[in-house]
């Protein structure tokens, strides 16, 4: 692992220089500054807060970055990781990146100074300077909901391309052939634009396309899925069904429906994704895509369990998904 000594080198700066810009003490010339977190993220250099313990001691931490909380289901996803380690001495430290990789990037680093017995993220892409540290730290990684790609170390999840696919071969042979797309900016959420890829894919192969979609400007949210629903339809009303990237939004197109007297499956099929219980407690029931969140969650935290030292080779998880056919598609 590389030391201080090795950033002071770097950077041209005495030690002392170099541990003044990681504690982010004292009066700092701007250009010396940056010198010293260039050789930082050069050498992936992570300063050890935990240095004044035992050398012998063991981390009882695992570090947690979650893009979301108010989206339910990152909730589910730790209390997954919760029960998997109730009877443990373990402890998750919890992170929030709000979908950004450069948030994520920061609170990992951070994190990382505290030497975590394993660290549990959400997806598989992260900027190159989080990868750098994940592939070479000491300690166990879980890359979680999505196994499209190469892991780190271990992947818990879903295809969500193969789900797209299979949400739209499920509509097709349900008849349908106009399709929209309501959504809110998927461009910094990988996993939904996987499975807008995978519908787009299966449509291709039928001989379809998507005949109209929206982009809500803001935040997936139920009341960006009535709005993007009602500019959509606004705008090309011959649709027969409408797929939404989530059961949040799919849930606002179903209100719109309601308040526009449109009759939802009969005139307009709606379908979601993630199979929220707040969906399925509708009258009728949302046809959405389960995403197996609390399983995703138990299973990594079980698997990082199992050994402290991260093997050679790479762990992939399948957890599946179920199609809900539901009342509204």
């Amino acid at each position: 692992m590389p030391t201080l000594a090795d950033v002071a080198r770097l950077a041209r700066v005495s030690e002392i220089t170099a541990s003044r810009v990681v504690r982010a003490q004292g009066p700092i010339a701007e250009a010396t500054r940056l010198r010293v977190l260039s050789a930082i993220a050069e050498l992936g250099y992570i300063p050890n807060r935990a240095a004044g313990s035992l050398a012998s001691a063991e981390s009882t931490l695992m570090s947690v970055l979650l893009p979301s909380l108010s989206n339910i289901v990152f909730p589910d996803v730790l209390r997954g990781i919760h029960t998997a380690l109730t009877e443990t001495a373990f402890q998750p430290v919890i992170g929030v990146t709000d979908y950004d990789p450069l948030v994520e990037e920061r609170i990992l680093v951070s994190f990382l100074a505290w030497q975590p017995a394993a660290v549990i993220l959400a997806g598989l892409h992260h900027t190159p300077t989080a990868r750098r540290h994940l592939e070479h730290g000491r300690f166990r990684v879980a890359e979680l909901m999505d196994i499209d790609g190469e892991p780190v170390d271990i992947a818990v999840g879903m295809s969500h391309r193969q789900a797209g696919y299979e949400t739209g071969k499920h509509l097709i042979k349900r008849g349908y052939r106009r399709f929209g797309y309501a959504r809110h900016n998927i461009s910094t959420d990988d996993r939904a634009s996987a499975r807008y890829e995978g519908l787009c894919l299966a449509l291709k192969e039928g001989g379809l396309s998507l005949i109209a979609e929206h982009c809500y400007p803001g935040a997936s949210s139920t009341k960006a899925g009535r709005e993007a629903l009602q500019i959509l339809l606004a705008a090309t009303p011959g649709l027969d069904v409408v797929v939404f990237p989530n059961d949040d939004m799919a849930m606002g197109g179903i209100f719109h429906c309601m308040h526009a007297g449109i009759a939802v499956k009969e005139k307009l099929g709606i379908f979601g994704f993630n199979g929220l219980d707040i969906g399925q407690a509708m009258p009728m029931p949302l046809s959405t895509i389960l995403s197996k969140r609390f399983l995703i969650g138990k299973t990594a935290a079980e698997k990082l369990l199992e050994s402290r030292e991260r093997p050679a080779g790479k762990t992939i998880i399948d957890t599946g998904f179920d199609i809900i056919e539901g009342a509204t598609a």
